[in-house]
């Protein structure tokens, strides 16, 4: 028998997490709730789960200081994130992003498009049948054993920034679109912001420190990898 997702709801809200729970049940996932960050806690250190749905408003620790607590913790840096919040404007988006959530959802939400975002992170969490080292100058990315190096040293990305990164070194030199690499890097679906290319590329870039400079903006287009930033290669 196939298993079932588990995800976990961390929401103050008894009705609003009820509801979610419901639906997510019928649909083939296993949900367990949390009404605040103290239990989320508890759940977590008991069983790791697939996904976790975030409400950003919570009695304690908001959302936003659990996303981050969790994202720095090397057991569930890789847990898919999803916020919940009824805060829809552009800065608290892009807030919840940088704090490390991977998707955003914005308070009413239907229920189709709530589990097309779960399924999706757990997709893009899934991890890829490719085999094989590619090279940007001293910049070396292994799919098989999921490891970044520059000049020999390893550096430690996410998820979502090592599938960009992977992507990218791919296609060396060429322009990509934000919506090529939602397509590309995320998947087919019409869900996710093309904002949230930006963010994950500001992440990409912090994580390679003085590698960062081979990913290059261009202006009005999108993000291109490139072997001629000389300034990257010289960096110690």
């Amino acid at each position: 028998m196939k298993k079932q997702p588990r995800v976990l709801i961390v929401e103050d809200e008894p009705a609003i997490a009820e509801l979610v729970a419901v639906n997510l049940r019928h649909n083939g996932f296993a949900p367990v709730w949390a009404e605040d960050g103290t239990a989320a806690q508890r759940e977590l250190d008991a069983v790791l789960p697939d996904a976790i749905l975030l409400d950003w408003m919570l009695p304690g620790q908001s959302g936003l200081a659990l996303a981050r607590k969790w994202r720095a913790d090397a057991r569930t840096k890789s847990v898919p994130i999803l916020m919940l919040t009824a805060r829809g404007d552009e800065p608290d988006k892009v807030q919840g992003l940088d704090a490390g959530a991977d998707d955003y959802i914005t308070k009413p939400f239907s229920t189709q498009e709530l589990l097309a975002r779960i399924r999706a992170v757990l997709r893009r969490r899934a991890p890829e049948n490719v085999d094989d080292l590619v090279r940007i100058g001293a910049l070396a990315l292994d799919a098989a054993t999921h490891r970044v190096s520059w000049q020999e040293r390893p550096v430690k990305v996410g998820p979502t920034e090592f599938k960009l990164l992977h992507y990218l070194m791919k296609h060396p030199e060429r322009v990509h679109t934000r919506q090529q690499l939602l397509d590309k890097v995320w998947g087919d679906h019409v869900f996710i912001e093309e904002r949230t290319v930006d963010v994950h590329v500001k992440r990409l870039r912090e994580a390679l420190g003085a590698a960062g400079a081979l990913v290059e903006t261009v202006r009005g287009v999108g993000y291109r990898i490139t072997a001629q930033a000389a300034p990257a290669e010289k960096a110690a």
